[in-house]
Order: structure tokens, then sequence, then C-alpha cells
């Protein structure tokens, strides 16, 4: 990449044009600094238009976008972290992700246009673009298509997930995902509705179709003491695993830390993890050789 375009002052997405907003300068100000009130439009659609735009893909809500190496997948990639999630995990670094409509309306085309930008060093670095969220399902057709049209660059696609809106993915959808970051935040339904609200099944239910359809897979499991790091659940997060066969890679252990409290504070949410501390090299290793004992490769 050049120095011009390193220091190009496009950082942002496109997200109003000048005769699409409203003369009111209230409604300026809440649209162009993104304090979105409510569901409000800051592209002009009234309410029924806004949500048939969401369900053709037409907009997606995104939170923030940023370009990293070897973070969330192969290569020098491009991240977006969509707007919205179902579930509350008790350790969510974002929290400010959790509303749909606390992220900024985004055209289609102009997050297109940010991929075919990079797609030279993409394809250079063997890197792609990685959905994240939030959770990046919850917005399945703008996700879709901005995979399609990566596809059709010859743009590695990679989507960041729980899983747990598997019912939200067509098998249509899956055929333009080239990798899948799979959160599997627990091993029995118990610990998951503990840690997350919701339910397992889904994450299990997602991975097999991902496995079935031959994408490859890199599961994630976030280490916290008391709470995932019981001999039994790694246990069961490893036997799950082995249900996805060959498709999985490798499994990723993320131990937990503390980076997302002030977020928690700021928003004025009670914070469950207030006090808890991260894993020690010893429980690391522990559900390390766990997860290597089943034959898997393990990076922590």
């Amino acid at each position: 990449m050049s120095n011009s375009e390193q220091n190009s002052p496009d950082k942002s997405f496109r997200t109003t044009t000048r005769h699409m907003l409203k003369t009111s300068k209230e409604y300026q100000r809440q649209t162009l600094m993104g304090g979105l009130s409510g569901f409000e439009s800051p592209i002009g659609l009234d309410r029924r238009d806004r949500i048939q735009a969401l369900r053709t893909g037409d907009i997606g809500f995104v939170h923030s976008w940023d370009i990293n190496t070897s973070v969330d997948g192969p290569g020098t990639r491009m991240t977006v972290f969509m707007s919205g999630c179902p579930l509350r995990c008790q350790y969510c670094q974002n929290p400010d992700t959790w509303k749909m409509r606390d992220g900024k309306p985004v055209y289609l085309d102009a997050m297109i246009k940010k991929v075919e930008r990079y797609k030279d060093l993409f394809q250079s670095t063997g890197g792609g673009i990685t959905f994240s969220g939030g959770e990046s399902m919850m917005q399945p057709a703008f996700v879709s298509r901005v995979f399609r049209a990566a596809k059709e660059m010859g743009v590695h696609t990679c989507l960041d997930t729980s899983g747990f809106l598997n019912a939200n993915y067509t098998d249509e959808m899956i055929d333009d995902i080239d990798l899948c970051l799979l959160d599997v935040k627990s091993g029995d339904e118990e610990t998951y509705h503990k840690v997350t609200g919701g339910l397992l099944q889904p994450t299990i239910d997602f991975g097999q179709r991902l496995a079935k359809q031959g994408k490859k897979i890199w599961v994630r499991f976030v280490l916290v003491p008391g709470l995932t790091s019981s001999e039994e659940n790694v246990e069961n997060v490893a036997r799950i695993c082995e249900i996805f066969g060959d498709a999985l890679e490798h499994v990723d252990i993320l131990p937990f830390h503390q980076l997302g409290r002030p977020k928690w504070h700021e928003l004025r949410i009670p914070y469950p993890l207030e006090d808890q501390k991260g894993p020690s090299q010893a429980l690391r290793d522990r559900v390390k050789k766990q997860f290597e004992a089943h034959g898997f490769t393990v990076y922590v």
C-alpha cells in the first residue's frame, strides 16, 4: 500500500449524502454524529423501507472496521464489526455492539467498494474480509452479498460468529464463506446459558453445516477461571470440536482479560466479572493439553 493511501482521509464508510438529509438541524446532528435515536434513518428512508433494505441487504448497520494482520483470519484483513447481537456474554469485550440501532447504516455498494480498494493487499498477503460483531449473522443478507462480491473479486472471506443464529443462514450463503471463526463458548447447555443467556445447540448445528459444505473452521474458546474452565466443560468443548472432523483446522484458546470492562462502565451496564482474574499459566497449559489430547492443533 502506498504512503498516500495509508494517509488517505477516507477512513469511514459513506453513510449519507447531502441531498438525502432532512433540513432539521437536530436530525443532521443525530445522524452525522452517529447518535441515532431509536431507529431513525440517516439515509432518508421511512421505517418500512429501512426494514426492507435490511432484509434485502441493501444497507447494513456497522459498528466499526479496521485493517489488521493475523487476528481475525489469515493474512492482512479488513475486519468489519456489525451492530446487533442476541447473546449477552458475561465476558463480552464490546457491549456497545449489542444494539443494531447504535450502529451506522452503510450502503452495500460502499462496503463493496471498500473491499475492492484493498483487493490487491488482500491477495498479496493471503488476507481478505472478516465480518465480526456483535453478531454478523443478525444481518445475513448484507454480509452474504458482500461475501458474494468479494468472492467474485478473488478475495478470501471469513465469518466470525457464535453460530447461534444458524437458522438465519441458507446453504447458498454458506457457499461464499471460506473460513469460519466459530465461538464455542461452552460445552454443555447449562454452562452455555449461564455464560451467554442463549442455547448451545445452534452453534453445533452451524459447525456441522459448515463441515458438510467443506468449509474450514477455527474454533475459539474463551477461558474464564471458574466459569468455563472446569475439566468437564473443556472436555465437552473438545468433543464438540471432534464433530466437525477435518473441517477444523485448529483451536484458539482465548484467555479472559478485562479490556472490555471500561465499556460496561461507560454504558452503565452491571458487569458480572468485575473482579475476575485472567487464567494462570498453569490453567492455560492444562486446557491446552486437554485439547491436544484429542489430536487438535491448539494456540493460546
